[in-house]
């Protein structure tokens, strides 16, 4: 990879905004409790009566799995490594399906569905934030942003 493509100077200096560390710790809480979660379905299909205990030990080691995302994505936002940014935003995409369904229930997953909803629309506003995009050295598509400096000087 050249230079341009991976660049280490912006994601390393300058202090990190607090945007990007509330991203980041966002998407930690979101990766630990999808890490939770499976280890709870995980630990209940082992130990409890399930109606198929197969599904639900593939259902927790599933959703295990899953968390590595977001908890490798909020390491990267808080060392401020451009590449974590994607992970986080795929994060928060899918949160929102999650989120709605969980709204249709009728039950206490409706107050669940809520603040997940809340968790994942404010974390995408932080991602989007240019001192964040700004701090992770992500430039606009093709390096538009680099473009248009050079041509007005």
């Amino acid at each position: 990879m050249t230079k341009e493509q991976t660049p280490t100077t912006p994601e390393t200096t300058g202090p990190r905004p607090r945007r990007l560390t509330y991203a980041a710790v966002l998407t930690a809480l979101e990766g630990l409790g999808l890490a939770v979660g499976g280890v709870w379905v995980l630990v209940l299909g082992l130990t409890g009566d399930p109606d198929d205990r197969q599904q639900a030990v593939t259902l927790g080691v599933t959703l295990v799995a899953l968390a590595l995302l977001p908890l490798l994505a909020a390491r990267g936002l808080f060392a401020q490594r451009s590449w974590s940014r994607g992970p986080s935003v795929i994060t928060q995409i899918l949160a929102l399906p999650v989120a709605y369904s969980l709204l249709q229930a009728d039950s206490i997953a409706i107050p669940v569905g809520i603040a997940l909803a809340v968790i994942a629309v404010t974390t995408l506003v932080f991602l989007v934030n240019p001192a964040t995009t700004e701090a992770l050295g992500i430039r606009g598509p093709g390096g538009a942003e680099d473009r248009s400096k050079s041509q007005k000087r």
